[in-house]
């Protein structure tokens, strides 16, 4: 490692931990620290690019569809727009002013970093809607809808795999949960209710039903964003054959599998008691097959699947499907 890496790493890395007094630091540690020290700068524009395309994905949904034909969203967003189609204030400041007590309660419920990374993201946003004007796309109402809840959920999705929001409904939701002991699913609906409510009393009914759709638009396209194109199921498989099946899933479907060692609760009176437990985690895609193979093996077989948000590590991502 050159002189110029061994001072920053040095300076802004190591811990008083790592330096004892007296004390020369090894390359081991050098190298360790320098691993972590690039895995954070990595990591951390890969959320700068994820935020900035949210960010710009939003705006350009904003000007171009919703703000030009009166149309609203759900939450934080809607609030704006429809405070928008109602005064005289520009958009850009009612996204920073209704977005600020979202931003103090995620300072208190999930913490500095998440606040500060909202209030930079909210802030670009803003800056954004001021400074870069995209054109109008289209008049016809029914393509605004569809296509402006897209290009918003696209944008708060981007925003939030980059660990930040730019519509503080959810801080909301899960304040309210845990106060209430409510869901936050429950919390978000209700809170568009009274939004779409809002908008079909002040508005009109028309925009109110083109701007639900606009909302459910943008929540399919957040859902699709954030959790990927992949589902993955884990699968726990209870057999007397449990050996033949961890074989067929590492051999034939070529996935990882991790063996529970189990105990039988009905007792039998004669025979071992003790089982293994297979648990593995595939795609979707894959389910239809490992079952087939499974009945192939053994049809009594006791299956339980589950959906899984997302995987990390193992060899799920790194193997193609066969």
């Amino acid at each position: 490692m050159n002189n110029f890496w061994r001072k920053i790493v040095n300076r802004f890395i190591l811990t008083e931990d790592d330096i004892k007094p007296g004390a020369t630091v090894s390359e081991f540690r050098f190298a360790k620290a320098f691993r972590k020290f690039k895995i954070s700068i990595l990591q951390l524009v890969k959320e700068i690019l994820f935020i900035l395309c949210g960010i710009f994905s939003a705006a350009f949904g904003l000007e171009s569809f919703l703000l030009p034909n009166n149309f609203i969203d759900g939450g934080a967003t809607g609030i704006a727009l429809l405070s928008s189609g109602l005064t005289d204030l520009p958009l850009y400041w009612l996204i920073l002013i209704v977005n600020i007590p979202f931003v103090l309660l995620g300072f208190n419920i999930v913490g500095k970093q998440f606040a500060v990374k909202t209030a930079i993201a909210i802030g670009i946003l803003a800056l954004v809607i001021a400074n870069v004007h995209f054109p109008e796309v289209t008049d016809d109402k029914l393509l605004v809808a569809v296509f402006g809840g897209f290009f918003l959920g696209a944008g708060i999705g981007f925003s939030v795999r980059g660990g930040a929001v730019i519509d503080g409904t959810e801080v909301l939701a899960i304040y309210l949960s845990r106060k209430f002991g409510v869901t936050i699913g429950d919390i978000i609906i209700a809170i568009n209710v009274i939004i779409f409510s809002t908008a079909a009393w002040l508005l009109s009914i028309e925009a109110a039903l083109y701007s639900m759709i606009t909302y459910f638009a943008a929540s399919k396209t957040l859902d699709f964003v954030v959790e990927g194109i992949e589902e993955y199921i884990a699968v726990n498989i209870v057999s007397v054959h449990s050996d033949e099946i961890r074989e067929m899933i590492i051999n034939k479907m070529r996935r990882g599998v991790t063996v529970y060692k189990g105990e039988r609760g009905v007792k039998h009176a004669q025979g071992d008691d003790r089982l293994d437990i297979i648990y593995t985690v595939i795609t979707r895609l894959e389910l239809n097959r490992l079952n087939t193979e499974i009945l192939k093996i053994d049809s009594n077989a006791f299956v339980v699947m589950t959906p899984v948000k997302d995987t990390k590590g193992g060899m799920i991502k790194r193997r193609p499907l066969h």
